[in-house]
């Protein structure tokens, strides 16, 4: 069944890469993490996004983390993140990742080389007639430094290009424009977690979340709050998460939240350079932070 629009809702969650301790990539691990995330009650899995550090990997370790991903999500959607700088390198990893059986992919906006909004529109439109996949386009300005425009994403979600958006941003503004001008047609993920509740309270369908890795439940509560109308519950909820988000984002993704995992009976391994692991400084804080939320609260 092809995916839609509507499949894209609720938690997809965005998660790390298993290494072993030599650093290899450790795929019982990931396959076990994603039961994990499943069983817990998310929608979907997002592998090898920048949570999952798709530029460390090989490109037959990210086919095969894909395929270990599909194996153990029971046909439950995987769409793994694409994160190449150039289109043909993009268009191999889209190639194996529909031969490893991914249900679509998160195509991240144009970067380095940026185009206008008509070149990174085409690029879109062109990725899709090549690869028979659907796509969920990967919004993260503060990464790539480009984005497209609401106007751009209506385009997009108009002629069938994209079934979603992954918007990793905090432009409340140009998020309600977004909402506003193709909301109707794609399905619009916060990819922000100190935004989660505000996003689904605009009308975001779910969001693709790193720190869900270890906080499915957690999460799944917030939205399940914030879609029933009881925003003031969602936030109170989110807040008491905040010093967590402090303490994973105080270094780059995903090495603070690998040792928060491993602190909380969830070992997935070190980091690939050039990150390393956390300083002793974000090490006491994910300590203190840790015991404050509470390791009952993992899943």
């Amino acid at each position: 069944m092809t995916l839609t629009k509507d499949d894209l809702h609720g938690l997809f969650t965005a998660i790390v890469t298993p290494f072993t301790a030599d650093g290899a990539v450790d795929y019982e691990a990931v396959k076990a993490l994603v039961k994990r995330q499943l069983a817990a009650g998310a929608t979907g899995i997002v592998p090898i996004g920048g949570t999952g550090e798709y530029p460390a990997l090989s490109r037959g370790e990210r086919a095969g983390v894909v395929s270990a991903c599909v194996e153990a999500a029971g046909g439950a959607p995987v769409l793994p993140g694409v994160l190449s700088t150039g289109y043909e390198d993009a268009l191999e990893a889209g190639h194996d990742f529909l031969a490893a059986g991914a249900a679509g992919l998160m195509l991240v906006t144009p970067y380095y080389a940026v185009g206008p909004q008509e070149g990174m529109r085409a690029y879109f439109a062109r990725y899709r007639d090549v690869v028979d996949l659907p796509l969920m386009a990967y919004e993260i300005p503060r990464r790539t430094n480009a984005g497209l425009s609401p106007e751009t994403y209506g385009r997009l979600a108009e002629d069938g290009t994209i079934i979603g958006m992954k918007f990793s941003n905090y432009d409340v503004p140009g998020f309600i424009a977004t909402l506003r001008e193709a909301g109707d047609q794609l399905a619009v993920l916060s990819g922000e977690e100190p935004l989660f509740a505000t996003h689904v309270a605009l009308g975001a369908k779910g969001g693709v979340l790193a720190s869900a890795s270890l906080y499915p439940e957690y999460w799944i509560k917030v939205f399940d709050l914030a879609r029933s109308g009881d925003l003031a519950g969602a936030l109170e909820m989110q807040h008491r998460i905040d010093p967590v988000l402090t303490a994973i984002y105080r270094e780059t993704n995903p090495g603070p939240l690998k040792a928060l995992m491993k602190m909380a009976g969830q070992d997935v391994g070190p980091v690939r350079l050039p990150l390393t692991a956390p300083s002793a400084e974000t090490m006491a804080m994910l300590t203190a932070v840790l015991g404050r939320i509470g390791q009952s609260e993992a899943a």
